[in-house]
């Protein structure tokens, strides 16, 4: 079993950290909110630390999971960042949505250091994290992901290599590209719908298992027909993750309209005060005609 680091206790990092206790791993903690690790910690009988450095001295693996580019700066590097802790063969994992810019420079700062590094943003929601089921889309090393894979399949039902650093986030825009895509298609449809005055318990019946159906309509059509979005993934991270995309997109000249198109409708929905609600709340602005 493997001592681990695991940096980051938001809705996905506090059950994926508690998963790897339950399959035997050593596991110590950093939450920047310290009250949020103490309740991990007599949760899951784990050991929290009051820097990412002092919960990665003498780790075999560090894991982040925190906001943004800025968010996993602050944890991993500098005098008291996860990678000042980690020694010589160590390995570290980014969770974190984040650039692909950002995960080379970590590649760089790691191999300095003569650690390893996979970039492994995740896929499949709170949900996915709770139940240990989540996708991994990685960049690095095959020696480290190999490693590394070891120990995410605590949490991890599917870990898929892409490629060299990097790798792991750009195909985490891909995913993010698919997911706006089917946010957008489905709250048009199903506000199409109830303009239509259509019993959409029906409708959802009728579409959820055919060529269009998808995830999202599964999984969110009910509730974006109830007007129910206190939960998920938040409009704001949403928000967020496409921009990450849209950057990225200028820099490779490829063209994302759909980025821009779904942008556009959370920004309203930001605009709306619906920032913590779940990305599906973008149906309200077809509800009010924008």
């Amino acid at each position: 079993m493997a001592i681990c680091a695991f940096i980051g206790l938001g809705n996905m990092g506090y059950p994926m950290a508690g998963h790897l206790v339950r399959a035997g791993h050593d596991v110590r903690v950093f939450n920047r909110t310290a009250t949020k690790a103490v309740a991990w910690a007599d949760e899951y009988d784990g050991e929290v630390c009051a820097t990412p450095r002092e919960a990665a001295a003498g780790a075999d693996f560090a894991f982040v999971c925190v906001g943004n580019d800025d968010d996993v700066r602050s944890v991993v590097l500098g005098d008291e960042g996860a990678l000042a802790g980690l020694g010589a063969g160590a390995i570290l994992v980014d969770h974190t949505t984040a650039s692909a810019t950002l995960a080379t420079e970590l590649a760089e700062a790691c191999a300095a250091q003569d650690v390893g590094f996979v970039d492994g943003p995740i896929s499949g929601g709170q949900a996915g994290a709770q139940n240990g089921v989540l996708s991994v889309m990685c960049g690095g090393q095959q020696r480290h992901f190999d490693a590394a894979a070891e120990v995410m399949d605590a949490y991890a039902a599917t870990m898929t290599l892409v490629g060299p650093a990097g790798s792991g986030q750009r195909t985490k825009m891909v995913n993010q590209i698919l997911c706006a895509g089917a946010i957008q298609g489905a709250a048009e449809a199903l506000a199409f719908g109830q303009a239509a005055g259509l019993d959409m318990e029906k409708v959802l019946a009728a579409v959820t298992q055919g060529a269009a159906g998808s995830w999202y309509l599964a999984n969110r059509g009910e509730t974006m027909v109830a007007d129910e979005f206190d939960f998920g993934f938040a409009v704001d991270w949403m928000a967020k993750d496409l921009g990450l995309v849209a950057s990225e997109a200028d820099k490779l000249g490829a063209a994302t309209p759909l980025t821009h198109l779904t942008s556009a409708y959370l920004s309203q929905a930001q605009d709306a005060g619906d920032n913590r609600m779940d990305a599906t709340a973008i149906i309200r602005q077809y509800r009010n005609g924008e």
